[in-house]
Parts: structure tokens; sequence; C-alpha cells
């Protein structure tokens, strides 16, 4: 059965094609900085022990163009993966925001549209071009099932005590106002690798996934008891455009003494802010280039970028009561040795020794990258959020 997955971030798109229920791909890919100067598609294809690379390069102004430049290389060209959209017989489509409507995969009806698009709002970032995805792919793939996949259903476990806000109950009753959390397919598929690494089933873990967006979540046992994102994807850690945490004071003055609208906070918060609104580039590479020509800006952005990690550690520390492992996930998690060890510095009063010997050299698969002596195991591993959306969608209708 022929799976296609496609994992659209806010900047980036990603995809693989999966003959289920093989967990290799037929072939794999990647857009990256859409809507940035300097967009490029990276499509591979896997046959015989062999991989063939395409790479173009061209500005991709949204999500709805790259998905369509995506569809034209898997079925064109001396690389051609399939010879027409009914070789596919399902398209699994992560999407970000599911509310409390949504606990696991679903196959996409028209009212299940109307839900997502229901929570754009809460997702600026990612639903609407989660659901531009989903309709470039029915008009593409007239005869699959369309399947959403949620970042918030992994989530679900969390306690009250957690995801309530000390807001009138009332809010959550009538308006459904909790904390969700975001990015649980990443989360769920990487501490389930740490936990077979580990082979310890009763594990606390600290699970970080750094991309262009950014979360921590603390998963005991193998379920998430808290996570760093809300009611939206906003809170939390610093992230490429998003502000994370921020005091809600800040709006209400900014509306009151600068006549901000409310478009023009969300923009603000969401889109202009992060890295971009303190060193000038949503892009981590782009970052440290300007941090080693000496930009200032830059250098703050990396600091705080990284003091907020550390704070959320020691956090989950505590309300896990002790950690076996943390992991670094995602673009900037598994890439950046730099950002791995200013992270992991000056932990070691709970147990948290990275070795700078073993933080090298990382190949893409699971790594443990800490000292031998270390009582904290520090994972780099590879997240593999487009297997795991495939594997839910098999699953469902397999």
């Amino acid at each position: 059965m022929n799976i296609l997955v496609i994992n659209s971030g806010s900047s980036s798109l990603k995809y693989q094609l999966f003959k289920m229920p093989e967990k290799a791909p037929i072939c794999s890919g990647l857009v990256e900085r859409i809507g940035i100067e300097g967009s490029f598609i990276k499509h591979t294809v896997y046959a015989n022990s062999e991989k063939h690379s395409i790479e173009e390069a061209g500005f991709i102004a949204n999500h709805g163009e790259a998905l369509k430049q995506v569809l034209a290389l898997l079925t064109q060209g001396e690389y051609a993966v399939i010879t027409s959209p009914d070789d596919v017989a399902a398209v699994g489509h992560r999407v970000v925001h599911g509310g409390e409507h949504f606990s696991g995969p679903t196959i996409i009806t028209d009212e299940v549209k109307q839900q997502i698009k229901k929570l754009f709002s809460l997702a600026p970032l990612h639903n609407p071009v989660n659901y531009k995805c989903i309709e470039v792919a029915e008009q593409t793939f007239v005869n699959a099932k369309q399947i959403a996949v949620f970042d918030t259903a992994f989530h679900q476990t969390i306690p009250e005590q957690a995801y309530h806000y000390a807001i009138p109950e009332s809010y959550y009753k009538e308006h459904g106002i909790r904390v969700y959390g975001f990015h649980g397919t990443s989360h769920k598929y990487v501490s389930e690798q740490a936990i077979n690494w580990l082979n310890k089933k009763d594990s606390k873990i600290i699970s970080i996934h750094l991309g262009n967006g950014c979360s921590i979540t603390a998963i005991k046992n193998g379920k998430s008891i808290d996570t760093s994102m809300g009611f939206g994807p906003l809170s939390g850690l610093m992230m490429g455009t998003r502000s994370g945490d921020i005091d809600p004071s800040v709006i209400f003055h900014l509306m009151e003494h600068s006549g901000y609208t409310l478009e023009q906070l969300s923009t603000l918060v969401n889109k202009q802010s992060g890295l971009l609104g303190v060193g000038g580039s949503s892009d981590m590479r782009d970052i440290r280039k300007m941090v080693n020509e000496g930009n200032a800006a830059a250098v703050l952005a990396l600091k705080l970028y990284t003091y907020r990690i550390k704070k959320f550690i020691g956090a989950y520390a505590a309300i896990l009561n002790g950690i076996d492992a943390i992991i670094f996930t995602a673009g900037v998690g598994e890439n950046d040795s730099n950002m791995r060890e200013a992270v992991c510095s000056e932990l070691n009063y709970l147990g948290i020794e990275l070795d700078p010997a073993q933080n090298t050299g990382y190949n893409g698969e699971l790594k443990e990258i800490n000292t031998a002596d270390s009582k904290v195991k520090i994972l780099v591993i590879p997240t593999n959020e487009e297997y795991e959306i495939a594997h839910q969608c098999f699953r469902l209708i397999g």
C-alpha cells in the first residue's frame, strides 16, 4: 500500500512516499525556506540499494506552489516513482492543531476540514498551510484517502493540573481554552526510540524539538505529562519567528499606548519575533554566520534561545522528579552541535554531562553524546514524523 506523507512546517515542507508496512521510504524530499529568499527542493529516490538525488533552486512563494512542484517530481522524469496519482492509496497530512475534537488519525471529510479551518487562529503559521496542502492533494490524488494526523493528539495524556490555565473554569468549558501542546508526532516518535534504547519503559525523558518551531516535552513512562506549547503553538521556547513566552501585559500596553490592532499584534509575536526579531533571521544557520561575523544582535539571539531551553529543562526535571534522558531532535537539535553543547553546559547538578568528542560528527542516526559517567543520557535522535504519520494511517485503513 503506497502512502504519501506530507509534513508542512511554517517555512518548510517535508514528504516521504512509503510502501507500507516497510519502514524505508521509496522516496523523500524537503522544500526549505518557503517564502524566504534561497528556496530550494531536494528530492531523493531510493532504488536497488542506491539513491538518486535531484536539487532544484528558485524562489517558492508558498506551500501550495511547493507541493505542486513536489508532485511533479513524483510522477515525471527519469526517477518517477509512481505512474499516476491512482498509485497512492492514502495521503497522510500532518495537521498542527486538532483542538479537543481529534485525539487520533482521522479520515478527512468536509466536516473535518471545517474544524481545521476553525482552528486557524490558534495555529496561524501552520493550520492554514496544512489546509492548503490538503486541498492541493485532494485535487491531485482524487481516489486516495486523505488522512489527518494531529500534533495535539500525543498530549491528550497531560493531567489537568498541567493543561488548565488559572482562569475561571467557564473559559475551558465554553471556549475550550486549555493547553493542547504541539509537535506531538515528533515527541512521540523520538521518545519511543529513546525508551527502546534505554530498555526502560518506566522512564523519565525530556524531549527537545528544535526546528523553525520549538517545543520541549516532559514524558513519563511513554506519556506526555507537560509541554511548553499551549493553547496555540506560540508559547514556551523562543522560535524562528515566534516570541515564545511573553508577558501578556506587553500586549495590553501596545494596544493601549501604541494603538496596535489584534492583527498587528498577532503578526508581531508569530511572524516578526524570535530569532528573526532579535537576531535578524529566522534560520539558525544565518544566525551562526552572523555570530561568526561579530554581529551583536545575533549573539544576543543565541543567548536568549539557549537560556529558555535550560529554564524548561530545570522545570521539567522538577515535575518528573529526575531525568533518565534528554533528547535533541529536529533541524537545529540534530544538526547544531554548538547549540547542544551550550544547552547542556552547567547542568551537571542534574547529572547532565555532555562529551564534546561524542557531540561532533553526527551521522543522522541515534547517538549518545554524554560522558561515560553522566547520570543522564543525552541522545540525538533524528525525528521521523513522516514514518510515524504513515504508520498511523496504515493502522487506520490497513
